[in-house]
């Protein structure tokens, strides 16, 4: 992927670094102690683009793209665990023993099983808009399963990936349909996100993210993979009361598997966080990691 069509925003450079021959898009900004920020779906590092400016001053922002989104190359596989791999790799490969990381989305999933398997490498865990692993069945998280409809569309062979290639208005309406706030996206926003995945490796890979999951990950998260184990990490997990999907019974369960973790739930904000509640953001990143 070219980097001249990365978007700009202010202050922020770009390189790429390899990590196990995974060649990673990473974004940067401003001075301080490292806080790594990871996107999820259908986005890329430029989530952040509000957020930089309100933390740059006092954070040195690490903006990586997962393997198969923004400029990052596109190689299965797909499973979260891989993806929290990817991410202690790249801190290795900058040099970076220790980070705060903040993470929306997927981001937020791999920085939850990040955190469980290499705490020692984390002062903090913000997760926003999605649900903690510490799931088990119930009666009242199988009333809310409709919510996962999307991802089943989204995990159908071939037809998913020709969707996403052949328009980037999907991803657009997408975004659109997941925030309370619309004024948080100019039409540029969203192109920026819908152009990227047009392209066939990178469709291929949304695809491949949603299917592993409910075919593979989901199954096994239900089954009590993460019961086992215990988060010392201190962790934030916030989400928005107008979230489609990160609400309600999902969100509850946490408190015998973390040792120092709160659930919020903002009013008035959707699934996209970072963009629609930045000062909020960047409130609790401060609150967290000082």
């Amino acid at each position: 992927m070219d980097l001249a069509a990365v978007p700009p925003v202010p202050g922020v450079t770009h390189r790429q670094v390899e990590v196990g021959g995974l060649s990673v898009h990473v974004a940067e900004a401003g001075r301080g102690e490292p806080l790594v920020l990871l996107h999820g779906w259908p986005q890329h590092w430029y989530c952040w683009r509000h957020v930089v400016p309100l933390l740059a001053g006092s954070y040195r922002l690490v903006m990586p793209d997962l393997r198969g989104h923004g400029w990052t190359d596109a190689r299965a596989p797909y499973d979260k665990e891989q993806l929290a791999t990817d991410l202690l790799g790249l801190l290795n490969a900058m040099e970076l023993p220790r980070v705060g990381l903040v993470g929306h989305d997927w981001g937020g999933w791999t920085g939850f099983l990040a955190c469980l398997r290499a705490p020692e490498r984390f002062s903090g865990l913000l997760a926003l808009g999605i649900t903690h692993p510490f799931q088990r069945p119930t009666a009242a998280r199988a009333l809310q399963a409709w919510r996962l409809a999307y991802q089943v569309l989204l995990s159908t062979p071939v037809l998913a990936q020709q969707v996403l290639q052949a328009t980037p208005t999907v991803v657009e309406r997408a975004i659109r349909a997941g925030s309370s706030r619309q004024d948080a996206f100019t039409a540029q926003d969203l192109r920026a996100f819908g152009a990227v995945l047009q392209e066939p490796d990178r469709a291929r890979a949304s695809v491949l993210l949603y299917r592993t999951f409910l075919l593979a990950e989901s199954p096994a998260v239900l089954r009590g993979r993460y019961l086992d184990q215990r988060l010392t990490v201190p962790t934030r997990l916030v989400v928005g009361d107008g979230d489609p999907v990160a609400t309600g019974a999902v969100l509850e369960g946490w408190e015998p598997y973390a040792e120092d973790m709160t659930v919020e739930v903002l009013p008035g904000v959707g699934h996209f966080l970072p963009e629609e509640a930045p000062g909020e953001v960047a409130a609790r990143v401060r609150a967290l990691f000082g």
